[in-house]
């Protein structure tokens, strides 16, 4: 890569208020500016941000977090290895069956002894689906990982009937056909399943039951109508906009749900997934700017809708979204299938959505990185191991230590110029406060150099030490393999007091600081 020595030379470089700022010669210009004031609270950030997705689809869960037989699996199928590294993750929503699975999939097939279980054709991904891994299964996974669960109905191939059953099956305390059928099958107490998709991605012709806006949310009412009939507490995820082709009316998809829906919805489901097809780093990197006017718009479709609506809060789930460029097509269909490998770029274009969540956390309450291992996803297993990839670094960064409050910030910084977006900044970031600690989150998006920036409290003062990790590796196409891990999150430590403090971000790095206020 061109000037691969310079992103080592500044690989680890970290320049407090008095040092030289000897990145402003790279720059030729003053240091941009990050100005932080805690009382400009976008809102809480949920930790449902922080979600997951599991669907039945290529090795995510057979041969993923489940795994019969292996010796890297417990008694009961779960793979150890995969185990740990989720619960890092501090998942706060396990999305599940699908996804393109979920239009075709009859919760029953999955319940009751497993080698009793029927194999189905599953015409999604082009496989056979055994359902040795059902309703049972993925409810003790999330146990395990102290996660709250999330179902997709089928309202592809689906009915009312078995929409509504199910939150019967699982949350009912009442003495019925299903209750006693949950409790036959081992489970006595109801689980409580909060979270409630109406369906996926039904926008898309390529969904098994596609329709309509308007055939979709008559649909979709009657089976939330009964749904919450069953168990008024729970909250039901609708499904919008997912797909943004060329004459596509994705904002009319929106409006026209939610006029059925608005009632009993709570979020309203958008999905994006990016590439670097073009091979352009930088427009790359500023694909979060089209997340971020998407949120603007669905907001404002939310805001409309809910206008005759007192008292109804209805968010935004972001409830698929990733980078998925290189495994799509013909490698769409079979077993080992979306089995993406993510790069250095990749991990920081992630960052930069991670940003955008918590900067519009006043609307998104949920979102779900499609998905948790294998399949497009931070993870990657083999029979014999795994190794994470590196998007798992910022995803884990931003989940443990990301909490409380967003903050807006007033950011300075250097400009490029995207074909799709116009000036773009160099340095992009969010932060969280909680209690007096202050995490910020910042992307250097220059590809070859350091930019300086002086960051300034202005209610409050730096005090103690700065914990600092930064994800990066020896250039933007590094990748992680089994036994080599070339991009990684490295620790420091620093010091800081008063106002002021002023770092140095290294060439393309996502870098995460923590500091007390006082």
């Amino acid at each position: 890569m061109k000037n691969s020595n310079l992103s080592r030379r500044t690989f680890s470089k970290t320049l407090l208020a008095g040092a030289p700022l000897l990145a402003q010669a790279q720059q030729g210009s003053k240091p941009a500016r990050i100005k932080i004031d805690t009382e400009r609270v976008v809102g809480d950030i949920d930790p449902k941000l922080y979600g997951n997705f599991v669907e039945h689809l290529g090795r995510c869960v057979e041969g993923g977090i489940f795994e019969e037989g292996s010796k890297l699996s417990d008694a009961e199928g779960y793979r150890k290895d995969v185990l740990k590294a989720s619960k890092d993750l501090n998942i706060g929503l396990l999305r599940w069956p699908g996804g393109n699975f979920s239009s075709n999939y009859h919760w029953k097939d999955g319940i009751g002894p497993r080698d009793q279980r029927p194999p189905r054709l599953e015409m999604a991904w082009g496989t056979v689906e055994s359902n040795r891994f059902g309703t049972h299964e993925f409810l003790k996974y999330t146990e395990m990982l102290g996660t709250e669960p999330y179902f997709c109905t089928n309202l592809g191939t689906g009915t009312w009937e078995a929409a509504q059953q199910w939150v019967e099956y699982c949350n009912s305390s009442e003495d019925t056909a299903m209750t006693r059928l949950r409790k036959q099958n081992g489970r006595q107490q109801p689980w409580k399943v909060n979270y409630w998709g109406l369906g996926n991605e039904m926008d898309g012709p390529w969904q098994m039951g596609h329709r309509s806006a308007e055939d979709y949310g008559k649909f979709a009412l009657e089976a939330a109508k009964l749904m919450k009939w069953t168990d008024p507490n729970i909250k039901l995820i609708v499904a919008g906009s997912s797909n943004y082709g060329p004459g596509i009316d994705w904002i009319g998809w929106n409006k026209t749900v939610l006029e059925y829906l608005k009632h009993h919805g709570d979020y309203l489901a958008l999905h994006m997934y990016v590439g670097n097809r073009e091979n352009n780093y930088l427009e790359f990197l500023a694909s979060s700017r089209d997340m971020d006017e998407k949120t603007k718009t669905a907001e404002g479709v939310i805001r409309g809708a809910m206008s005759t609506e007192p008292g109804r809060k209805m968010y935004i789930a972001w409830d698929e979204w990733n980078v998925w460029y290189r495994a799509r097509g013909d490698k769409e269909r079979g077993r080992k299938i979306l089995e993406e490998r993510y790069n250095l770029e990749d991990a920081l274009v992630v960052a930069t959505f991670l940003n955008s969540f918590i900067n519009n956390a006043h609307i998104v309450k949920i979102a779900n990185m499609a998905q948790l291992v294998n399949v497009i996803a931070p993870m990657f297993t083999s029979p014999e191991g795994m190794f994470l990839q590196t998007i798992y670094y910022p995803l884990m960064m931003f989940a443990q230590n990301s909490k409380g409050k967003s903050l807006e910030l007033f950011v300075d910084s250097p400009k490029y110029t995207s074909k799709r977006f116009g000036d773009v900044n160099y340095i992009d970031t969010s932060a969280a406060y909680d209690n007096g600690n202050l995490v910020l989150n910042v992307v250097n998006r220059h590809e070859t150099q350091a930019i300086t920036v002086e960051i300034e409290a202005q209610d409050k003062q730096f005090s103690g030490p700065v914990s600092i990790s930064e994800v990066n590796g020896p250039d933007i196409k590094a990748e992680n393999d089994f036994g080599v891990t070339k991009v990684k999150a490295t620790p420091r430590t620093a010091t800081a007091q008063g106002h002021k403090l002023t770092m140095q971000f290294a060439p393309h790095s996502y870098t995460m600081l923590k500091v007390k206020l006082v």
